[in-house]
């Protein structure tokens, strides 16, 4: 089996090998489970859960992600430590654990981001402007971040925009962007870097919401921008990047890249024997604390 796997990995058509340079947890929405991948590309622990979407390796070891009907930590052993359990028509697609001990979510029906506390209660809720109606309940909402100084980042994903609240959920701006936005991570200097979906593209914006860097749909030759959703910034300055490949792109290049400022692609990972997408992804060996908002993503 690692013999035809290695194989695998440097047969398909691509200029760079498949197989990932790094182990990483991942989620794959559209095979509803989340991985642990070594990095010779061996799954090495899985969970089932319907349609998870975002997801972290806590500091004690342990994994914390959202599946559409709440948030679960278990230990690498799969024993629950904590859950939160959403109402019905609500669905749940982004988390975040917080330095308190507390994890963020954003609630897409109820409409309201919210602090659970470690017992799986709500101990802090924000109410969030409803979308226009035009905008379904599974298309309400994605990524969802606190920043260190406290404000919330939330993509409005069906309205394309990013908006930013304060501590108490006062808007403090609203950032339209080119595509159904699935991510908005604040970087250290500032700038905000921003996953456009089905937008076919990736801009990074300084702070006052010009433009610095874009990635377009036919930037990386051979390997078109599908949808673009999760995304981790690396301490060396390159990017990973996830391209989802449902909507009609299943099976058809790599899942994952990471690519240089001047967009050279170092590595990809594929294996659609095991994954139908990714849509999220954490490098298991770039150092921090997740809870510190120490890993950009």
């Amino acid at each position: 089996m690692k013999i035809i796997r290695l194989l695998y990995c440097f047969l398909l058509p691509a200029a760079l090998p498949v197989c990932a340079q790094h182990p990483f947890l991942c989620t794959d929405s559209y095979a509803n489970k989340v991985c642990v991948v070594s990095a010779d590309g061996k799954i090495e622990w899985e969970y089932a859960c319907t349609h998870p979407q975002d997801c972290w390796r806590l500091p004690n070891g342990n994994y914390l992600f959202c599946h559409e009907h709440g948030a679960l930590e278990l230990t690498p052993g799969k024993k629950t430590v904590w859950e939160y359990q959403a109402g019905t028509n609500t669905q749940v697609h982004a988390c975040q654990p917080l330095p308190n001990g507390r994890v963020l979510l954003v609630e897409c029906g109820p409409c309201r981001l919210l602090e659970i506390d470690r017992d799986g209660k709500i101990a802090k809720e924000i109410k969030l402007t409803p979308p226009p109606a035009t905008v379904n309940l599974h298309d309400q909402f994605r990524g969802v971040r606190k920043t260190k100084d406290g404000h919330y980042l939330v993509c409005r994903k069906g309205e394309h925009v990013v908006q930013e609240l304060d501590g108490d959920g006062k808007s403090l701006r609203e950032i339209k962007v080119p595509g159904d936005v699935h991510e908005a991570v604040l970087l250290p200097d500032g700038h905000l870097l921003v996953d456009c979906g089905d937008g076919h593209k990736v801009v990074e914006l300084d702070a006052d919401e010009k433009v610095v860097w874009e990635l377009n749909e036919n930037d990386l030759p051979g390997n078109p921008l599908r949808l673009m959703a999760g995304c981790q910034r690396l301490p060396n300055g390159n990017t990973v990047f996830c391209n989802y490949l449902g909507h009609g792109h299943l099976g058809q290049q790599a899942h994952v890249f990471e690519i240089t400022r001047d967009k050279k692609i170092v590595w990809q990972f594929a294996d659609h024997t095991h994954f139908k997408v990714i849509n999220q992804i954490q490098l298991l060996d770039v150092p921090g604390d997740v809870t510190r908002g120490e890993i950009l993503r």
